[in-house]
């Protein structure tokens, strides 16, 4: 049993199930992150967490406690939202205490709590201004502070960094995940964005039509993606998916891709168990950073294929370059150091690290485990 236990549940509306017996089990100081696009359920999940929806059926647990109809007021969970929320009339210091205020805590506990709060998020010479004199930046650490303030069981965040700009989200995940070290507290965080959901969590639910694709760490969905949505979701560029077709070569696993110009090249596989998938059409799949220049290419890897292509993009990107070519009549694109050598219009020799290749059912689109 976890901090957290989200069991089976399914939340609809009407006749439609928009949610589909999700299980989630979370551990005291998680850091949690739901991530997929817009629509996937993930927010309506948090809600539910919140008890700002109800739920259809399963049940939610906090410390051993269903939390299935008792309202939210009862659940000792603290949410940040993406609107900030905070009251335009009352002070950033009346802000922060308000809820403890309204739970009856004594002024000079209310008075150290904030003090403390402010400090940790620097905001301590803030307290005696309006939300309306505040940057974004800083009515979001007003709307933790006020979160923070109460030590809740669980911190609840949706969205809290979508409405600032791309430097501005940057820092305040740097600040997010401090706050999450030194307080060790248990959170649950939605977002769109891939890379606030790999940079903050420590582990990640991929949703997608309000089922849960993945569950795992950053790595573990990184590097083993459990099936293609979740291989193009999550990384930027992402995954690139190849049509290719598994042959034997020296006794070993190959897959068989066509160039530019329609030739045929073949690249060894690390793992033996697509032997059984031999002359079957699979989908390749590749990260960037697996497709490179010989120099570049990853000097621990047992397995570092050659394929020469014609190039036909370079994106420079300040500290790499960004390399695109046609493979099986897709674009593939490959993470270059910022000097290599490679020319849109002429032929290059790739360096393709096999050990990072990942293989999927076309028909199922769910990679083929090792």
């Amino acid at each position: 049993m976890g901090f957290l236990d989200i069991a089976n549940v399914t939340k609809s509306y009407g006749n439609v199930e928009v949610l589909h017996k999700v299980d989630i089990s979370v551990a005291e100081g998680e850091f949690l992150v739901l991530v997929g696009p817009s629509g996937c359920g993930k927010s309506t999940l948090l809600n539910m967490i919140a008890g700002l929806e109800g739920i259809t059926s399963g049940e939610i647990a906090i410390k051993g406690r269903a939390m299935n109809g008792v309202h939210p007021s009862k659940r000792n969970i603290a949410m940040v939202f993406q609107s900030y929320a905070l009251y335009p009339n009352m002070t950033v210091g009346q802000n922060i205490t308000f809820g403890l205020e309204m739970h009856g805590t004594p002024k000079p506990e209310r008075e150290a709590a904030m003090k403390k709060v402010a400090a940790m998020l620097q905001i301590d010479k803030l307290l005696d201004r309006k939300p309306g004199q505040l940057s974004g930046g800083q009515r979001q650490r007003v709307a933790m502070g006020r979160a923070l303030v109460r030590n809740p069981d669980v911190f609840l965040f949706d969205e809290p960094l979508s409405n600032l700009d791309a430097k501005l989200r940057v820092d305040m995940r740097t600040e997010i995940k401090k706050l999450h070290q030194s307080l060790k507290t248990t959170i649950v965080y939605v977002t769109h964005d891939q890379i606030e959901a790999m940079t903050l969590s420590t582990r990640i639910a991929v949703m997608n039509k309000g089922y849960v694709q993945q569950l795992g760490t950053p790595k573990e969905i990184y590097d083993t993606p459990a099936n293609i949505f979740v291989a193009t979701f999550m990384g930027s560029p992402a995954m690139n998916i190849v049509p290719a077709r598994v042959v034997m070569q020296d006794g070993a696993p190959h897959a068989e891709v066509r160039d530019a110009s329609g030739g045929v090249q073949r690249l060894r596989f690390s793992q033996q168990n697509l032997a059984g998938w031999q002359g079957r059409e699979i989908a390749l799949g590749i990260r960037p950073e697996a497709i490179t220049d010989p120099e570049g290419a990853d000097r621990k890897s047992g397995n570092i294929q050659t394929l020469t292509n014609l190039v036909g993009v370079t994106e420079p990107a300040g500290s790499d370059t960004f390399v695109t070519m046609a493979l099986s009549g897709k674009d593939v694109i490959g993470r270059m150091r910022a000097d290599a050598a490679v020319v849109a219009g002429q032929t290059f020799e790739f360096a393709v690290n096999m050990e990072k290749a990942v293989a999927f059912d076309p028909a199922t689109e769910e990679r083929i485990a090792p």
